[in-house]
């Protein structure tokens, strides 16, 4: 099997949803982003003027307001008057000498974007990193976390460098390893699990991702963790689940939860194991996902004993949930994830022939992908969706992790997808947007720095043409149709600017070249349209 993250040991570790297994080995990845040339600033001071503010913290927008930035902080934001009202001079923060002033009335600032499930790519797929980071770039996305460093550890800690010194057009990186990744024998002690835990922390890495392993030797995994303040995420993988859940992992100092496997398991009031059908065959990923879908209903039901149990003792533990609910999208309506508006001018060809079904490939499971299959995933979907809404309704993290790359599904516009299928969730769009903003911000530790436009917070931000909050879709580097009082269609939305670290960047020109690549791919292949099965 050729894919991204491969199991080359006898260790028992299993993918992300984004990937089949995980490769232990730390083997050199895409090339390195290319030197930055985009661009402009950080500046002596840079005054945003006449935006409207959503601050991420859940609190509603206000303005007009402007947003001083000096250097790469945010020093003041201050309201300006009311809407419909002329701006008095006197009230507005003066501009310095040296400065540079935006006029934005009628525009939208937002913190920019986190993506707490953001594989930066990877030679199986044929995708750069430069496509990648524009890609997120380009959709206001300012932060990743990279759940599992899949181009290796020295490879990803050397972009988080650069991106932290703005070398690189990308988000910041936040570098968390495979459990196992970088040994070439299985582990057989805790104590082994402990020393690699130090290690990974040497060379740089801030979290763990697992997938489940021997209970003894994972706990200790854990306890080390915490020995040496690192932070972990987990896709509770079905090899390993029937010994370690969502629970196990949570009690033993998870950090947060990947996809949703695990939570049903916790949840069994009538049964310790998944109803497998007995040809069941993992590595057969027509099985595993057709068996997924049918999973959240096996779980016990919604306010039962063991429902209200669970939620109860996950709140208590301060533990997070990152749903990457837009991964599975393509399971309950194959057709719409395939025919997405984003994939003629955005997807690469090899990307697209890494999607397109197929035996080798994870995530290209669809080999005969009927409607009995994707019933039972609405219907899952349906259930996972309470769960999540309930949880953040009494208090519980949620966050935005997209997990693209796979499955139809792609960097940035994932993203966004995540956004909507949060609202479909229940959520309120100002709890969508502190999901996607502080919460993330608050699983990295990074509070104190991004995830909210406040003043002493680093001029991380996305300005907007549009109300996000009105209407998701218009986050989409594609935009959004509307039909004006005339009768002629006008797309848009979209980001306008990208700023991290006070430097302002052009999104839809980041996306514009995002558009020649794939463009420049196509001619080199002699094709002008992505071929369908």
């Amino acid at each position: 099997m050729r894919v991204m993250l491969r199991v080359l040991t006898l260790l028992a570790i299993v993918s992300s949803a984004a990937a089949p297994a995980a490769n232990v080995a730390d083997k050199p990845g895409v090339a390195p982003a290319p030197p930055r040339s985009e661009g402009d600033g950080p500046y002596t001071q840079l005054i945003l003027r006449g935006v409207t503010v959503i601050n991420g913290t859940g609190s509603p927008a206000f303005g007009p307001a402007d947003v001083v930035i000096e250097g790469n902080r945010i020093v003041d934001v201050r309201s300006v008057g009311a809407p419909g009202s002329p701006v008095k001079p006197e009230d507005r923060p003066k501009l310095k000498t040296g400065g540079r002033e935006m006029d934005l009335a009628g525009h939208y600032v937002m913190p920019g974007l986190i993506d707490l499930h953001g594989h930066i790519g990877g030679a199986e797929q044929g995708v750069p990193a430069e496509y990648v980071y524009k890609l997120w770039m380009g959709h206001g996305i300012t932060s990743i976390r990279d759940p599992g460093c899949g181009n290796g550890i020295d490879w990803c800690v050397s972009e988080e460098h650069r991106s932290a010194r703005n070398e690189i057009t990308a988000p910041r990186i936040f570098p968390y390893v495979f459990f196992g990744q970088g040994r070439d024998t299985p582990m057989t002690t805790p104590e082994q699990a402990r020393q690699w835990v130090r290690e990974m922390k040497a060379k740089g890495a801030v979290g763990m991702k697992c997938f489940g392993y021997r209970p003894d030797i994972l706990e200790a995994a854990f306890d080390e963790l915490k020995k040496q303040d690192m932070q972990s995420a987990c896709h509770h993988a079905q090899l390993d689940v029937a010994r370690v859940n969502v629970l196990t992992t949570a009690r033993w100092g998870l950090t947060s939860m990947e996809h949703w496997y695990g939570l049903p398991e916790a949840l069994f009031d009538d049964r310790t194991v998944q109803d497998y059908p007995a040809a069941y065959n993992y590595n057969n990923e027509a099985d595993r996902f057709g068996q997924a879908g049918r999973l959240w209903a096996q779980a016990a039901t919604r306010g039962s004993e063991k429902y209200e149990a669970v939620i109860s003792e996950l709140l208590a533990l301060d533990f997070t949930i990152d749903p990457t609910f837009t991964i599975y999208l393509a399971a309950r309506d194959l057709m719409r994830a395939r025919r997405a508006d984003w994939h003629d001018e955005y997807t690469l060809p090899s990307l697209w022939d890494f999607y397109t079904p197929n035996r080798d490939n994870h995530g290209s499971f669809f080999f005969d992908w009927g409607t009995e299959d994707e019933v039972a995933w609405r219907a899952n979907y349906r259930r996972w969706m309470d769960f999540v809404n309930d949880y953040k309704n009494r208090g519980g993290r949620v966050t935005v992790g997209s997990d693209s790359g796979f499955i139809y599904q792609l960097y940035g516009f994932g993203t966004i997808q995540e956004l909507e299928l949060l609202r479909e969730a229940g959520f309120h769009p100002l709890e969508v947007i502190r999901s996607a903003t502080l919460n993330g911000a608050e699983v990295l530790r990074a509070e104190d720095r991004i995830g909210s436009v406040e003043p002493g917070k680093l001029a991380d931000l996305a300005v907007l043409s549009e109300n996000p909050l009105a209407n998701l879709k218009t986050l989409y580097g594609t935009g959004h149709i509307q039909l004006d009082a005339e009768g002629k269609l006008h797309r848009v939305g979209g980001v306008k600017y990208t700023i991290k670290d006070g430097i302002v960047y052009d999104a839809k020109q980041l996306l514009a070249d995002v558009r020649k690549m794939v463009a420049e791919d196509k001619t080199k292949r002699g094709i002008t349209t992505l071929a369908q099965p």
